[in-house]
């Protein structure tokens, strides 16, 4: 496929799961050392977990420093909701005690003026935070075009063919940068998202009820042997 047909695939894909999941709009815009501490607490667990996991971090402690300054095992008490309290609690620390160390300060707000790919491998160098959590800090904290391609966005990239069926996480994050507009960075990541959840669910997808069937490599296979019917 080329690059021209690409775009105009993605953005088939992003109106037809706008006419199907509604609009999507801009969240609301955290500090950025604030949306990377959230984004480490929902590593490997839902959002109802890691939301009051952070309300409850923040009420224990008015400030990162003081979340710096704290022992292991009152920050891992904070977040223990958000599950893996016991892995994530030290990442925070270090990450904390790192960005002071080098900075002077407890602020990433810096990263609004570095350019993307600087950014992201600043980020990536922190403990526990991959290319998922870097990319989601620059999205929604810098508001720089930058993919991240969660559980969700991988398999229905997957299924439909937009990456091969061994694509891993991480040259996935590639792959897509590279064919998705900027303009529809955050579109199609949520969309996808939204659409993983619903109807191209991990298991027994609801492929007629789904508007990318035409569209979806997976789905055309599914028909071609006989083992999905569509009614019309």
């Amino acid at each position: 496929m080329t690059a021209a047909a690409t775009r105009r695939t993605i953005a088939t894909i992003c109106r037809r799961l706008r006419t199907a999941h509604g609009p999507v709009e801009w969240p609301e815009q955290w500090p950025v050392l604030d949306e990377l501490i959230a984004t480490v607490l929902s590593q490997n667990t839902s959002d109802a977990n890691s939301g009051p996991a952070f309300e409850e971090l923040r009420r224990r402690f008015p400030d990162w420093d003081q979340v710096r300054r704290a022992p292991v095992d009152r920050i891992a008490a904070a977040i223990r909701q958000a599950g893996l309290a016991n892995r994530k609690a030290p990442r925070i620390k270090e990450i904390l005690q790192r960005i002071h160390r080098e900075r002077g300060e407890l602020s990433l707000e810096f990263l609004h003026d570095w350019a993307a790919s600087e950014a992201l491998d600043y980020l990536t160098s922190f403990p526990g935070v991959g290319p998922k959590t870097a990319a989601c800090v620059l999205l929604f904290a810098c508001r720089k075009p930058v993919l991240p391609v969660d559980t969700h966005v991988h398999r229905v990239a997957k299924r439909i063919g937009l990456i091969g069926p061994r694509t891993d996480a991480n040259r996935a994050h590639v792959a897509l940068a590279e064919m998705v507009p900027d303009d529809r960075v955050l579109e199609f990541h949520i969309q996808l998202i939204r659409h993983g959840r619903t109807v191209c669910v991990a298991r027994r997808p609801q492929c007629p009820d789904c508007p990318l069937l035409d569209l979806c490599r997976e789905g055309r296979r599914l028909l071609a042997v006989g083992k999905l019917r569509v009614t019309e």
